[in-house]
C-alpha cells in the first residue's frame, strides 16, 4: 500500500487531520482495483490493519454475505457511470462480529475515463440500532392501530381493511365471502347488574370464545362496535357459514357465563345475522353489510339466541337430512 504522502494534497497536517476522525478515510486506484490509501482508524473499527487491505477483493470479502451482492452490483454501477454515491452495508470485524458501515463514494476522474475512488467510512451502528427501534415502535403502532385494546383481536378499522381485500379477492376468482354479525343479548342489562369491569371481562371472554371457532388461516374476527363481533369468511358458502355461526352460539352457552338480567335465559346468549355473496362489479360493499345488520336486527326481533339468514327453509332442512350422519353438523336454528 502506498504512503498517504503519495496522495494528493501531501500534507503532514492534512494526514494528522484525516487520521485523526472517526471517519475513515480511503482511495482505490481504478485500474488495479487496490487500495493506495486507507486511515488507520480502520484497525480500531474493524480489528484489521490497514496493512491488510490489498485489493477490492479484501473489502468484498470483509461484508455480510447478505448486504454482498447488492452493494458491490450497486457500487461497480455507479462507479462505472462515473457517479458519486453512498451505501450502507454489514463489515465484519475480525473477532467475528459486524458493524454497519455507511460508505461515502467520490469518483475522480481523468477526462472520460474512471481515475480513482476516494472515500470516507462511517460507523453508523448506533444509528442502526436506533432507527430498528423506530422501525420496530412504528410497527407496534400500526399493530396496535388495527387492534381493538380491549378485546386484543382485530378492530373495525382492521375489518374494513380486511374486507375490501377480500372483496376484492373473492371478485376475482368468482368465490363465495361470507359474514357473520353477532351481537350479545342484553348486554347493557349485564353492564347495569354486573358492572363496567365484568362487561370488560365479558367482551373479553366472548372474544376469546369466538377466536377458537374460526380457526382457518384466512378466517377474520373482529370487534365491531360495543358487544358486536363479526367473522368473514372466504370461500364459504351459507350453508357452511351458518354452521359455523351456530357453532359460535353454542359455545357461548356452553361456557355457562351466568347473566341473571337476561330475559331468555339464565346464561349468556348471542343472536347473529349471515349473508353469504359472490361479489361482482355491480354489488355494493356497503349494502351487502346493512344487509347483514338486518338480519341481525331480525334475529333481535325473533327472539334472540338464534341466527337468521337467506337460506330457505327447506334447503337447510334437505341440508340436514344429508348431513345427519355428520357428528359435527349443527342444525340451524330456524
Amino acid at each position: 500500500m502506498s504512503d498517504i504522502n503519495e496522495m494528493e494534497p501531501a500534507d503532514a497536517v492534512y494526514k494528522t487531520l484525516l487520521e485523526s476522525t472517526n471517519a475513515i478515510p480511503w482511495k482505490i486506484d481504478w485500474k488495479t482495483m487496490r487500495f493506495t490509501y486507507i486511515g488507520p482508524q480502520i484497525e480500531t473499527l474493524l480489528g484489521w490493519s490497514a496493512s491488510s487491505w490489498k485489493n477490492i477483493d479484501d473489502w468484498v470479502e470483509r461484508m455480510h454475505p447478505d448486504d454482498r451482492e447488492a452493494v458491490v452490483n450497486f457500487c461497480v454501477a455507479q462507479s462505472q457511470a462515473g457517479t458519486d454515491h453512498e451505501v450502507d452495508y454489514r463489515a465484519l470485524k475480525k473477532d467475528g462480529h459486524y458493524v454497519w458501515i455507511r460508505d461515502v463514494t467520490h469518483v475522480i476522474r481523468n477526462g472520460d475515463e474512471v481515475d480513482s475512488l476516494v472515500g470516507f467510512m462511517f460507523d453508523i451502528s448506533e444509528r442502526k440500532k436506533t432507527e430498528d427501534k423506530l422501525i420496530q415502535l412504528q410497527k407496534e403502532l400500526e399493530e396496535l392501530s388495527f387492534k381493538d385494546a380491549l378485546t386484543n383481536i382485530a378492530n373495525r378499522r382492521m375489518f374494513d381493511s380486511i374486507l375490501n381485500r377480500e372483496w376484492a379477492s373473492a371478485q376475482r376468482s368468482k368465490t363465495p365471502i361470507a359474514v357473520i354479525l353477532l351481537d350479545i343479548d342484553f348486554f347493557k342489562e349485564y353492564n347495569d347488574h354486573y358492572g363496567h369491569i365484568k362487561g370488560d371481562d365479558c367482551l373479553k371472554q366472548v372474544a376469546q370464545i369466538l377466536n377458537t371457532v374460526a380457526t382457518r388461516p384466512r378466517d377474520f374476527l373482529a370487534r365491531f362496535g360495543g358487544e358486536e363481533f363479526v367473522l368473514v369468511l372466504t370461500e364459504t358458502d351459507e350453508i357452511s357459514a351458518i354452521k359455523i355461526a351456530e357453532r359460535c352460539r353454542s359455545e357461548i352457552i356452553e361456557r355457562n357465563i351466568p347473566h341473571a338480567e337476561s330475559k331468555i335465559n339464565t346464561m349468556l346468549t348471542i343472536s347473529a345475522g349471515i349473508s353469504t355473496i359472490t361479489p361482482s362489479s355491480n354489488t355494493d360493499q356497503k349494502e351487502f353489510i346493512k344487509h347483514v345488520d338486518m338480519l341481525l336486527y331480525k334475529a333481535k326481533l325473533n327472539g334472540r339466541n338464534c341466527i337468521m339468514h337467506d337460506v330457505p327453509v327447506e334447503i337447510i332442512k334437505k341440508q340436514h337430512a344429508a348431513s345427519a350422519a355428520n357428528s359435527d353438523y349443527i342444525p340451524a336454528q330456524l
